[in-house]
């Protein structure tokens, strides 16, 4: 099974849910594209919150120096992005694909981190309760689903909101695979405790 983890937009807590899902399934992880922090990666982040021994971190296609959306990023490091340099790790394992930011935020002049999800992937979208974050999830996933593309689940990032989740649900008839709480913080033992919540729902996806 291959797993592309994708938010409603940036800091809705990607990460925190794919190491959860990594250590749930003991999948491995790969980032494609990291811009920025790269002293302290996405990948050494999940890598410090993942305990099991199968999970394998993969390298990312492009790692950029400046924090920024990928195509600027790439640009003050004076290299063009190109998908077909993008080429997904081999493994027998689950793979889990973090993307960046939210589905159109740009690659280069033509392509967005939606062109990085390949047919086979199943989509899992992490949504954040805030101001217009409705708006901002239906229009990710109706956006999804107008490319083909599976939507296989949502997690819920942050404080419960029962009136938004519930409408979200209705709408997107997209299953609900989890809530990760507002926690004052994440280590080994948190993001088990999350893996051990979620790995049921992770498991029904076909």
């Amino acid at each position: 099974m291959k797993l592309f983890i994708t938010g409603i937009g940036t800091d809705v807590g990607k990460t925190i849910a794919s190491s959860i899902i990594v250590e749930a399934l003991e999948a491995d992880y790969w980032k494609p594209i990291q811009a920025g922090d790269l002293d302290n990666s996405d990948t050494n982040k999940v890598e410090k919150y993942v305990s099991n021994s199968t999970t394998k971190f993969h390298k990312n296609a492009y790692a950029l120096q400046t924090p920024a959306s990928p195509n600027l990023a790439a640009e003050i490091d004076g290299i063009t992005i190109e998908l077909k340099k993008i080429i997904e790790p081999t493994t027998k394992n689950h793979l889990v694909v973090e993307g960046a930011g939210g589905i159109y935020v740009p690659l280069n002049n033509s392509d967005c981190v939606i062109d990085l999800i390949q047919p086979d992937y199943k989509v899992i979208v992490v949504s954040r309760h805030y101001l217009g974050s409705i708006n901002h999830t239906l229009m990710t996933i109706e956006i999804l689903k107008s490319r083909n593309l599976d939507v296989a689940g949502i997690i819920f990032s942050g404080d419960e909101n029962k009136a938004t989740e519930i409408i979200i649900l209705e709408k997107t008839n997209v299953p609900m695979i989890g809530r990760i709480d507002n926690e004052p913080y994440f280590d080994q033992n948190v993001i088990k405790y999350y893996a051990d919540l979620f790995r049921e729902n992770l498991l029904k996806i076909e």
